[in-house]
């Protein structure tokens, strides 16, 4: 991973433009190739950043400051994503190894929920099958991958509690794995025993399904003669 200080301006153009003026800002650029950029707040989230599969080049503009340009791959006849840095000042430019991760260790609920779910995938849509659990991308795993009655591939993202955080997890995912054109179109499935109402109106928002399961249920311990209804 490369980790620079700098003082830079960020020009993104692609589905929509976005612009970050001249300020001091953490750039990332990770080993699978994503580059993101961070300011110091506004908690994990970067402020913009390109996921892979993206290129770097490193330039000079006319004035001598160095300019970085991200373009993404795009499929063929469309005009790619870019992310265009310019820095002014670098103040700290360092590389670290970080090795291989070992990858999120879930805690026992959600493990064996994502578990009981990739078992019964019909439960959060009729028609689906499972294609592979913990299903492999260049920024993480996705938990479920799945196929609905169509064919339509389907990344599922399993939660305990489901928060916006777990929402802009699953966009992230889906925004890659559209990206490959044996997968496309890819839809999101958002997934856990309960979902907060601001993650709901966000992921529908963005066209992403959400099931509550019923943990107990699935594990076959909910017993239907104890409820009221």
């Amino acid at each position: 991973m490369r980790i620079v200080v700098a003082r830079c301006q960020i020009d993104y153009a692609g589905r929509l433009s976005a612009h970050l003026p001249m300020a001091t800002r953490v750039l990332m650029i990770k080993a699978d190739g994503s580059v993101l950029v961070h300011s110091d707040g506004g908690s994990y989230k970067p402020l913009n950043w390109m996921s892979p599969p993206c290129a770097l080049a490193e330039g000079t503009t006319e004035d001598g400051h160095v300019e970085w340009t991200v373009t993404a791959k795009a499929p063929k006849g469309k005009t790619p994503d870019t992310l265009r840095i310019l820095i002014e000042q670098i103040q700290h430019d360092s590389q670290h190894d970080l090795g291989i991760d070992p990858g999120l260790q879930k805690d026992g609920v959600e493990k064996h929920l994502q578990e009981l779910l990739a078992e019964h995938p019909t439960t959060l849509s009729p028609g689906l099958s499972l294609v592979r659990r913990e299903f492999p991308t260049a920024i993480g795993p996705v938990d479920l991958m799945c196929r609905d009655g169509n064919g339509q591939s389907v990344a599922i993202e399993v939660k305990r509690r489901g928060e916006i955080d777990g929402v802009e997890q699953l966009t992230r995912y889906l925004e890659l794995l559209n990206r490959d054109p044996l997968l496309r179109p890819v839809r999101g499935i958002f997934t856990a025993q309960e979902i907060k109402p601001q993650a709901r109106v966000l992921a529908e928002d963005r066209g992403i399904q959400c099931v509550v399961v019923d943990y107990d249920a699935l594990r076959g311990l909910d017993n239907a003669e104890d409820r009221l209804f």
